[in-house]
């Protein structure tokens, strides 16, 4: 079952896909699982766009999407090579945030 996106949730993926006009809901007709992954992987031209839709977002918003994926709610593995580019962000914005991420993904570093 999906979650269900929060208000917070919608406005960060209004921010991260901006061409979607707030549409949440996937090409096969389902809502959206995540934040992040339809954007590395569906919207993202390279992962310098990606980087750049990230860096749309506040410092407080980014710490969001570290903290779902703390719950598990935002999967950062299947970002595949973007999660490098989603580590660089946080590393640049929200420094204090990276290793406790790392640390819970078992990635070393």
């Amino acid at each position: 079952m999906a979650r269900e996106f929060t208000q917070k949730d919608i406005e960060i993926f209004n921010k991260l896909a901006p061409e979607l006009q707030g549409n949440i809901i996937s090409p096969q007709g389902h809502q959206y699982l995540f934040l992040m992954r339809p954007v590395s992987h569906r919207l993202a031209r390279s992962s310098e766009d990606f980087k750049e839709r990230l860096l749309r977002l506040t410092d407080d918003e980014l710490e969001y999407l570290v903290d779902l994926a703390l719950k598990a709610q935002e999967d950062i593995r299947g970002l595949d090579e973007d999660m490098y580019t989603f580590f660089e962000v946080i590393d640049e914005r929200v420094p204090h945030r990276l290793a406790v991420l790392k640390d819970f993904l078992g990635i070393m570093g």
